[in-house]
């Protein structure tokens, strides 16, 4: 998927070890397999063929359509700021890293795991815990700007140019929002979810906060362009208690 993936998985007694490594090898097996199907960069997976007309949605596997069923939902939950198809083209990506990352801590999860965090490019899925999440500073590399605590495991995505550059476009406009928002963060249960809702709140800007406010379940973080930021009502539930 063009990034690189970590996993830290706590075990509660030793003799469960040899089924969480195999649980972690099926996991990632899993997150090659959806590359396979799902990379844009990759002319003959599913979903490129598929975009070009050569493989009829009908004969691809069924996750193609289950992921084009969520991009469909969130496309319509947030009233068209996050969709799978930019200038014509179908490109899922803005959900399907969530969603896998999502599957393979549920696979890690069943195969006996005690408690597991999986970062896929910075957007986390947490089971069990405690954990102690990081939010990094978009203007100061290496510095964090607020950090997340969970006891019982949530998502967290975060969307915007500091990694990979100007790469989040505004669907209505097709041109990088006018806003100049540096970072939004989301909060919730799942990372399909919280993906998809980090892109879309990223390219809405200022509206974010209210579109935010009316989810359940989901709290955001932003760091705006001048280095000012704002939460939605819930997010310091989220937040740790820091000591100096």
């Amino acid at each position: 998927m063009g990034t690189v993936f970590s996993f830290d998985i706590r075990i509660a007694a030793r003799s469960d070890a040899p089924r969480v490594r195999a649980g972690l090898a099926a996991a990632v097996a899993g997150l090659h397999r959806v590359d396979e199907i799902f990379s844009t960069y990759r002319q003959d997976s599913q979903l490129s063929r598929l975009a070009r007309g050569e493989l009829p949605l009908g004969d691809c596997v069924a996750e193609v359509a289950e992921v084009l069923d969520l991009c469909s939902e969130a496309e319509h939950e947030s009233n068209g700021w996050f969709t799978a198809r930019y200038a014509g083209e179908l490109d899922p990506t803005g959900l399907v890293k969530g969603w896998a990352v999502e599957c393979a801590v549920r696979m890690l999860a069943s195969s006996g795991a005690d408690s597991v965090c999986l970062n896929g490019g910075g957007d986390i899925q947490l089971y069990g815990g405690p954990w102690r999440v990081g939010v990094c500073d978009p203007l100061h590399p290496g510095e964090l700007v607020t950090v997340i605590e969970a006891d019982e495991g949530v998502a967290v995505a975060t969307s915007g140019p500091a990694e990979r550059g100007c790469h989040i476009v505004v669907p209505h406009t097709r041109r990088p929002p006018a806003e100049g928002m540096a970072s939004m963060t989301v909060v919730c249960p799942g990372l399909t979810q919280a993906d998809a809702r980090a892109t879309a709140a990223y390219a809405m800007g200022g509206r974010a906060r209210d579109w935010l406010e009316e989810l359940p379940d989901t709290e955001g973080f932003a760091v705006n362009a001048d280095g000012s930021t704002w939460r939605t009502r819930g997010f310091d539930r989220h937040t740790a208690k820091l000591t100096a």
